[in-house]
Parts: C-alpha cells; sequence; structure tokens
C-alpha cells in the first residue's frame, strides 16, 4: 500500500503566458523539429507534453536536433547518436571530437558583461566576453607552463568568484580535468576529495566572505597543498586582500597574476566526446567522497537543453543563482555562458544579518532575469518577513528552485512578493547527473507543490517494489532510457562496480536514484524525498518531504527532520524533530498545532510518535538533510561508523543525536 495519493485534476497554480510562451526558446525548438527532423505528434509548438513524448520516444532524433539547433561545434563529426542503449554503458556520439570551453566562449558579446562578480556587501565588477577569453588564454597558458596535459587534474579551493570560472575554463580549454571545493571544507575533507585525484595544480584563494565576517583560508590553503604530494604548483588567488606569507608552502607557489596578466593567444585542444570534464564528488557522509566523472559532450548537451530550453537563457539574460562552488549548481550556472547570457557569481551568505534582503537588492540592480535558489531560503525570506518587493525586481521572470522538495506553501508567498507573473519552477535532480530529472519550461504549467513535468530527453518513470511503472501513487523514481550527462565512471572504480551497484542494483539497466515521487495522470511530479531514508508505518510507505512541507509551514518552526527507526524489538519509532523560531516553545499547545498540520497537509499517518525539539538540524555541506545518519545515529550505531564529521555542517550535532539514541536504547 502507497501513501499518499495525489489530488484529482484540479487548475494550475500558474499557466505561461500564451503570447510569451509562443516567443521561447522551446516553442521555437518544437518548431524546428517539426519542420528539419519530421517530429511527429507536435501539432502546438506549446504543447510541452507532446514534445516531451517525442524527446523520449524518438531518443536519438531528439539529441541530434539538441546538436543541430544549437550548432554544436565539432572539429570531427559524430558516426551516430547513440551507440548501444546498456545503461551503464550507453555511448554518445562516437567519432566526435569537441571542447566544452569553446562553446562557453563562442557565444559571448565582446564588449558585454559575461561575469557578474558580487558580493555580501553589495560591491561588484565585471568581465566582458573579451575580457574573460583573454584571461581564460592567460591561465591556459600558464597551466600549461606548470607541465598541465590533457587528462591532468587540476583543483581549486575557492569561494563562488570568477577565479573559479576562470581557473576551470581554463583547464578545461587543455583537456585536463577540473575539480574544485568550497573553502568552509576543512583541509581534511578538501584533501579527502583531491588526493583522490592526484592533482598536478592546487588554485586557492586567500579566504572568502560570510556573514559579516572575512574567514582568513591562508593556513588551511597551506595545510591543504601539503596534503596533496602529486603537485607541481600552488596558484594563490588574493581574493580579500590578506596578505600572503612568504616561503609558508612547501614547492612552487605563485601568484594569480602571473596566470591571468598574460597576453596569450587561445588555442582549445579538441577532445572525445566522453572525454572526463570535471570530477564531481558525492557528499561523503559515510567514508571517502564518491568522484563522479562527467564528459564535455555530455554535460555541453545537457546543458543547452536546460539552460537554453528549459531556462530559456540567451544573449540580453542575467542568472543570479545561489550557489557554493562544491554544488553542482555551480556547474551549472557556469554553463550560463554557453547560451550567450550573463552569470553572476556570489561570495557570501544568502541572507546576512545586517543585509537578509541583498540578494533580492542585488537582482534588481542587475536586472537579473532569472533568479534561482532553495527552498529553505524562500522559507526563511517568508518567516523572516522579508519583502523582495522593496526593490524593482521587475526583470525577473523565473524563479528557480532545488536542493530538496518545495513545499507548497513557497508558491503563493513568490506570487504575493516577488510577483504576479513569475514563474516559480521548482527543479529535482543530482550531483549524478549534474542536471534536472524534471521541472519546468516556459509552456509548462504549475501546479503548487509540484514540479511542472520531466524533462525533455528523460525517460522519468514511478516503479513499485516490483519494478512495475505506476501512475498517481508513490514509487521509485527511475530513468529507464540513457542520458547523455549521466557519468561515464566513478573515480577509482576501475571495474564499475560501485557505479553499477550505486544506480542500477535495483532495477537492471534502469537508472534508480534513490527519491520517492508520484508521476501525476496530468503530467506533474511529486517528490517526496529519498527512497533510502523511506518511513514505513505498518506496511504504508510514507515521503519524508510531505511532513517537512507541513510542519515548516507553522511560524514557530523553522526547520524539522523526521526519521523512522526500526527497533530491535519488531517496533517502529517514528520522531520529528523540530526547530523552533526565536520566543517559540514547545509546548503541548504548539506539538498539538504541529500534529494537527501533519494531519490536514498529509494524512493520520505521518503524525509522528514525539516530537523532539533540537538545537539544529544536521545537513550535508550543499544543505541536505542527514536523514540516513540521523537515523542510524538513533538506532544506536556508532558514530564514527555512520558518516564522516568532515561532510556535516554541524559536526557537533553528530554527538547530540548519538546521545539522543543512546538515551533511548537504554530505556527498558
Amino acid at each position: 500500500m502507497n501513501a499518499p495519493h495525489p489530488p484529482p485534476y484540479r487548475e494550475p497554480f500558474f499557466t505561461p503566458d500564451p503570447e510569451s510562451a509562443a516567443r521561447s526558446r522551446i516553442a521555437d525548438f518544437a518548431r524546428w523539429v517539426v519542420q528539419h527532423r519530421a517530429a511527429e505528434g507536435i501539432q502546438d509548438p506549446t504543447d510541452y507534453r507532446a514534445l516531451h513524448h517525442w524527446s523520449v520516444t524518438d531518443l536519438e532524433e531528439f539529441w541530434a536536433a539538441v546538436w543541430d539547433y544549437f550548432g554544436v561545434d565539432a572539429t570531427t563529426p559524430y558516426e551516430r547518436v547513440l551507440a548501444g542503449e546498456t545503461m551503464p554503458g550507453a555511448r554518445w556520439f562516437p567519432g566526435a571530437t569537441l571542447n566544452y570551453a569553446h562553446h562557453a566562449l563562442r557565444n559571448l558579446q565582446p564588449d558585454a558583461p559575461a561575469i557578474t562578480a558580487l558580493d555580501e556587501t553589495g560591491v561588484g565588477y565585471e568581465i566582458t566576453g573579451r575580457e574573460l577569453r583573454a584571461r581564460v588564454a592567460s591561465v591556459a597558458a600558464g597551466l600549461r607552463d606548470l607541465g598541465v596535459g590533457q587528462g591532468d587534474r587540476v583543483v581549486g579551493y575557492l569561494p563562488n568568484t570568477p577565479h573559479a570560472i576562470v581557473a576551470f575554463l581554463a583547464t578545461a580549454n587543455l583537456g585536463a580535468v577540473w575539480s574544485v571545493c568550497g573553502q568552509d571544507y576543512a583541509p581534511k575533507a578538501a584533501a579527502d576529495r583531491f588526493a583522490q585525484l592526484e592533482p598536478t595544480v592546487l588554485i586557492t584563494a586567500d579566504g572568502y566572505l560570510f556573514n559579516g565576517t572575512t574567514h582568513d583560508r591562508r593556513a588551511a590553503s597551506v595545510e591543504l597543498a601539503a596534503a596533496l604530494p602529486t603537485l607541481k604548483a600552488t596558484v594563490l588567488v588574493n581574493h580579500v586582500g590578506l596578505a600572503w606569507p612568504k616561503g609558508g608552502g612547501s614547492g612552487l607557489m605563485l601568484p594569480w597574476e602571473d596566470l591571468a596578466t598574460r597576453a596569450e593567444y587561445l588555442t582549445i585542444a579538441p577532445v572525445p566526446f566522453n572525454h572526463p570534464l570535471w570530477v564531481v564528488f558525492s557528499s561523503g557522509t559515510t567514508g571517502l567522497p564518491k568522484g563522479i566523472v562527467h564528459g564535455h559532450g555530455g554535460v555541453l548537451l545537457e546543458h543547452l537543453k536546460t539552460l537554453g530550453l528549459h531556462t530559456d537563457l540567451g544573449t540580453g539574460d542575467r542568472l543570479l543563482w545561489y550557489t557554493t562552488t562544491h554544488w553542482m549548481m555551480w556547474n551549472l550556472v557556469v554553463s550560463t555562458l554557453l547560451t550567450g547570457a550573463t552569470t553572476c557569481t556570489y561570495d557570501g551568505s544568502p541572507a546576512p544579518q545586517a543585509r537578509p534582503d541583498v540578494l533580492w537588492e542585488l537582482a534588481a540592480r542587475h536586472k537579473v532575469t532569472v533568479f534561482g535558489t532553495s527552498p529553505q531560503y524562500l522559507l526563511t525570506m517568508a518567516k523572516m518577513g522579508v519583502e523582495p518587493s522593496v526593490h524593482d525586481l521587475s526583470a525577473i521572470r523565473v524563479v528557480g528552485c532545488t536542493g530538496s522538495a518545495l513545499p507548497a506553501s513557497a508558491y503563493p508567498w513568490v506570487r504575493d512578493h516577488v510577483g504576479a507573473d513569475v514563474q516559480l519552477a521548482s527543479t529535482s535532480g543530482g550531483t549524478d547527473v549534474v542536471s534536472g530529472f524534471a521541472g519546468s519550461a516556459s509552456t509548462t504549467a504549475v501546479w503548487a507543490g509540484e514540479l511542472s513535468a520531466p524533462c525533455l530527453g528523460v525517460a522519468l518513470a514511478a516503479y513499485d517494489t516490483t519494478g512495475a511503472p505506476v501512475l498517481d501513487q508513490l514509487g521509485e523514481l527511475v530513468v529507464t532510457r540513457p542520458m547523455p550527462s549521466m557519468p561515464l565512471y566513478f573515480w577509482n572504480d576501475p571495474d564499475g562496480s560501485r557505479y553499477h551497484d550505486a544506480y542500477f542494483g535495483a532495477f537492471p539497466s534502469v537508472w534508480r536514484h534513490g527519491d520517492w515521487i508520484t508521476l501525476t495522470s496530468y503530467g506533474s511530479v511529486i517528490v517526496h524525498g529519498r527512497s533510502d531514508a523511506t518511513l514505513n508505518r505498518n506496511g504504508v510507505r510514507l515521503g519524508s518531504a510531505d511532513i517537512h512541507d507541513a510542519v515548516e509551514r507553522l511560524s514557530e518552526v523553522t526547520e524539522a527532520l523526521v526519521v523512522g527507526a526500526e527497533e530491535p524489538d519488531g517496533g517502529y519509532w517514528m520522531p520529528l524533530f523540530v526547530v523552533l523560531a526565536a520566543g517559540a516553545h514547545l509546548d503541548d499547545s504548539l506539538r498539538e498545532r504541529i500534529r494537527e498540520a501533519i494531519r490536514a497537509n498529509a494524512s493520520p499517518r505521518h503524525v509522528p510518535d514525539e516530537i523532539i525539539a533540537v538545537p539544529a538540524i544536521p545537513h550535508t555541506k550543499t544543505g541536505k538533510k542527514l536523514e540516513v545518519p540521523v537515523k542510524r545515529l538513533l538506532q544506536g550505531a556508532p558514530a564514527d561508523q555512520v558518516l564522516n564529521p568532515a561532510a556535516v555542517d554541524n559536526p557537533e550535532l553528530i554527538a547530540y543525536f548519538a546521545c539522543l539514541g543512546e538515551e533511548r536504547n537504554s530505556r527498558p
């Protein structure tokens, strides 16, 4: 038995303006494929469901159309689109050679901003297309002089500034492999990732800004460099104005300016379609983080589709999406450049105490057209009483949101406080494919609390426990046909067993992502939370996101976490942990209001066994709630076997929840 079922068909919360939808890039693409690809079943270019159906039933024609529509510039042509459809192991565009960096630079306007650099103080500067190309050429030549060649690894310990984008593009330009993490990672946590790659060069900054404080990371940078014995050089970026100590580290250490201020001609190195572009890492909550390798061509096509078609980005657009460099959204934000649009970097807290509305202020000042954030940010804005509309946000046409399930309560807040004509586009995907499985487009309606539709080219399904597809009921999120941006492989996984077990162990040749979803009969997608953290009460599977949504609407609760823990005697304990707003108290009255909110917005069976106030909820560094590790701690598993403290945003919470587990398990 599954729960809950979605409501019957209802009117959408938001419907795109027909004229705007018809003018969108995705509608133009639909007209193009009808004319040039004889795509069947598409009578109306704004009929997203018809376009999606064609994109997953004629998979090779769809991706060939993306290639041609965006004018992918290959040095050598491909032999065919898809050589074998097995998963894992699908081979896309064999024979083709190209380079991601070339495509990121070729559509930029020479004298228009390619990157707008921002921080929480409100200070900013711009880098034009011509300047970006020159800096990439300079850094690429500098890296080449340091011995970096095709297949070598360059790593960055950097905040979200233009330095990271320039370094990445220079690395990709050479056919070398990039990886980056933010400086809030401790040196050991960064080394746990980078040492696996045996990098040639480390690029690191003196520090970063957060919530009014400058964080000095010079000593941490030196410590990290010492932990990477394969380095030939460490490049020092002066970002926050702290003087680097002379002779403070071992090996060759040189300033960023030595690489970035040379007059060089940009020479692009063509590489095979599936040549490694970057390595992104899993959260690493248990054991060493997994290095997920993506290729030049797969990322190029997937991000052209996502940003060019779904997000409708093009020349003249500006995207500001709050992210850190170790979240896959940074990789997607860099790809804004593929469309010729301007990307904004931001260094700082999304809501600093002194200026909690700073991102909205910056969006207004720089005429941002696509504003991206997380569900927690929108809920925090609402509870803090921040009023974005005091700024001129008339340029914003889309508010993108990802990272976790977006509750229905956020939709009217965006409409009332950002703009009635703004589309709130909730998306769901993963670091694994560095893209989305479901989201929105200029031609899709929006239902509050739901994602508009599966993304183009994504054969999305919900499977029950027998592996049968289900509609209008809870199931495992699966992808039944390949995507070009599925990982090439995991780093240090020579036989591919870790990769296979991560996604293909449950359903042979079908990608299982680890989320509970409902595909509705009217086309939308509802995300219920991680399936590996499934709540299973008396045989009924429940999604944790449904409970979090109901509880986090209450003004007294800033965040919530529910887990379901099987007990040795066969019992099942389902506690709800809540972080209270300032001045709130968890008395009997509030407990009953929480229970009633869950009954009304989820179901009676979702009501927890206990409601417990905690100081904070533990997250990964990218902001995902640690449901499974908390469950295991409550069951009494030793903390050192449950998760790596370096992967947690607040490591002190590990001991806190371990103590709760000990207390629970010591009761008679």
